[in-house]
């Protein structure tokens, strides 16, 4: 069996149409019915809702925690009434790997940082896989497509059997759609997203 992996040689919200199109094919072509994305935001999840319109899809949009790194959350409240009234998920869940200085533990930040060595969109298509799932807008043992990126826009796509947190080692990656060819580590995305604020 031959797969095809698309990688993307620069980063950027230009990378979104090429992510959501090979989305769409893999979806459709296996019969998945629910793409779980990142969006913090909203724009990705606004560009989701009108590429997947007549995809027969749901999307499961999963935007930050709330009081992560910001008093209000950046995600707007009406986008995601748009969304739910259009048949959508919206899930403000607990970012699984930013919780090691509540428990006392390392291992949310290490497994982090473990997945970064794949590229940022990687680490946190398999954390919104695990929150869809352990909130139950996923099964566990689904097969569904996970859409994350660098910073702005979508760069990673997975093709992932679903798990919840309770039964990590049942999360499967059955297919890499696309990444950076080139990831960068946490430090260089929060430099990079630093530099772009200050345009």
């Amino acid at each position: 069996m031959e797969r095809t992996v698309t990688y993307f040689e620069t980063l950027g919200p230009e990378n979104t149409d090429v992510t959501f199109r090979l989305a769409r094919e893999r979806a459709h072509e296996l019969g998945i019915r629910k793409i779980v994305i990142a969006s913090t935001t909203g724009a990705t999840a606004r560009k989701a809702m009108d590429y997947f319109r007549d995809d027969g899809v749901q999307l499961v949009i999963i935007p930050h925690q709330w009081d992560f790194h910001r008093e209000v959350n950046p995600f707007p409240p009406d986008l995601a009434a748009t969304l739910r009234e259009a048949g959508h998920v919206v899930h403000f869940g607990t970012m699984l790997f930013h919780t090691g200085e509540l428990f006392g533990s390392p291992v949310p930040q290490l497994m982090a940082d473990l997945l970064r060595c794949f590229c940022q969109g990687f680490k946190v298509c398999f954390e919104i896989v695990l929150m869809a799932t352990d909130a139950g807008h996923v099964k566990s043992g689904e097969q569904v497509i996970a859409i994350a990126g660098t910073g702005r826009g979508s760069d990673t796509a997975l093709v992932l059997q679903a798990a919840s947190s309770q039964h990590l080692k049942k999360l499967r990656v059955n297919e890499i759609l696309a990444k950076p060819l080139n990831p960068l580590n946490i430090e260089e995305v929060h430099a990079r997203m630093a530099q772009e604020a200050a345009r």
